[in-house]
């Protein structure tokens, strides 16, 4: 019987040090191969580039957080990773600094085919020692990423004093009493700290969260409908302003029938969406419908079947919070003849994004130290996490560097040779002003 691939996840909090320690493991010599999957919280992705000397397989997910649809794209990733079984020995999942591991982790114990061709190995949680308290007292991602841990690296602990350390690991053990807890400078870890942990602890999960095993959606709600022909769906403006929806022909109108559809039509919303306008109309299929929601006060989609029959609608947001009606051949109102809300079970600050800059040229190296300084200073609090990489006027090699709050540290890196010349930055925090932060970073263009 083939041995199962082993995975460990590597998360903590934004800017913790999980590139860097991801660094050390893809260059030090401890004789596995490995498979890397990383996520990225951001439009524009940068953290393949601040991996240096990377031999293994980068596989960049660069759709959102991914505790909200990666469950999708990482069943479809290993799936294509298990047909390539002689190339690596292990896989490295590292998630964004945003998410609550949980629902990867799950991934592993409620999908069949995930279960029998892998074996979580561990959870391994990176902490910022210097910024650890701030983020534990007003984040659940962070308590999240403590508490499913089966090892916490306490890190950047040469940034505080040993008292400050002791207080920090007494808070970590009254979270998570049963993890390995260890001291890192720059992410320097051993290998086995990381590696070989020995095995997800299962009972910590389930008494930490007792739905643990319960599957979690890219949708929250889910509905059938029966249609003599084609009909309509009725829209007011929400909370969001675009909507994902998938429609799917089902033969019995019962809760069991929606359920087994849900698990069979979920990894659809990983994959990119169809835009649709109002008046633009929707069939069933495999298409993943995105539908907008943006300038105006009531919105309709048309909804197209070639015979009558029962069809199942899945959609992200629940018909309460878009005042959704659904409206039939003849003109009358259609309720569903089965429904379901799936409860993702976690939310997100809504005042937390990511802004992506790209902007070509070349920038003077004093007017981007006196904004970043500047912009650090009266807006540190609120920026997690900053990273990417300039083009320096007059240097041959890209500078790449990374930010935390009002810390700031860049280095050079490989050279530009016959790449165009560019500037790639993302800020993730809470209240940005993207079109500020843009007219910044082109105020530093050299001339």
């Amino acid at each position: 019987m083939t041995q199962n691939i082993p995975v460990t996840v590597l998360t903590g909090f934004l800017g913790s040090g999980k590139t860097t320690l991801l660094n050390r493991i893809l260059t030090e010599n401890h004789g596995q191969r490995i498979a890397v999957i990383e996520n990225e919280f951001g439009e524009i992705g940068v953290d393949q580039d601040l991996v240096i000397n990377a031999d293994e397989e980068i596989f960049e997910m660069n759709n959102g957080c991914i505790c909200c649809t990666v469950r999708g794209d990482l069943i479809r990733i290993l799936g294509n990773l298990v047909k390539r079984r002689d190339k690596f020995d292990r896989i490295l999942l590292e998630t964004t600094g945003l998410a609550d591991p949980g629902p990867v982790a799950q991934t592993f114990f409620v999908d069949d085919e995930t279960r029998d061709a892998f074996s979580l190995d561990g959870v391994v949680t990176m902490v910022d020692a210097k910024h650890a308290e701030l983020h534990l007292d007003d984040s659940d991602e962070a308590s999240s990423q403590i508490a499913f841990a089966d090892v916490i690296l306490i890190n950047k602990i040469d940034l505080v004093d040993d008292a400050e350390v002791e207080a920090l690991e007494r808070r970590l053990r009254t979270m998570n009493a049963m993890a390995r807890i260890e001291r890192v400078e720059m992410a320097n870890a051993p290998m086995d700290q990381v590696l070989n942990v020995g095995g997800f602890d299962l009972d910590r999960a389930l008494e930490f969260k007792p739905s643990f095993l319960e599957p979690e959606y890219p949708f929250e709600w889910g509905g059938v409908l029966s249609l003599d022909g084609n009909a309509k769906v009725v829209l007011k403006n929400g909370p969001d302003p675009a909507m994902s929806a998938v429609l799917e022909a089902v033969d019995a109108a019962t809760p069991e029938t929606l359920m087994e559809t849900a698990e069979r039509v979920f990894t659809r919303f990983s994959a990119p969406a169809e835009d649709l306008e109002p008046s633009d109309a929707m069939a069933p299929g495999e298409t993943h419908w995105g539908l907008s929601l943006s300038g105006a006060e009531r919105y309709e989609y048309a909804i197209e079947v070639k015979q009558p029959g029962l069809y199942a609608l899945f959609i992200e947001h629940t018909p309460e919070e878009f005042g959704a009606r659904f409206i039939g051949a003849d003109g009358a109102e259609l309720k569903p003849v089965a429904e379901h809300v799936f409860n993702p079970e976690h939310t997100h600050d809504d005042t937390v994004g990511s802004v992506a800059l790209e902007v070509d040229g070349e920038v003077d190296a004093a007017a981007l130290n006196s904004w970043l300084s500047q912009l650090l200073q009266t807006q540190g609090q609120d920026i997690f996490r900053l990273k990417g990489f300039v083009a320096m006027a007059g240097e041959d090699r890209r500078f790449v560097f990374q930010g935390v709050h009002m810390l700031f540290d860049g280095q050079p890196a490989e050279e530009w040779r016959d790449q165009p010349r560019s500037n790639r930055l993302v800020f993730i925090g809470r209240n940005l002003d993207q079109d500020a932060l843009e007219q910044g970073l082109r105020r530093c263009l050299a001339a």
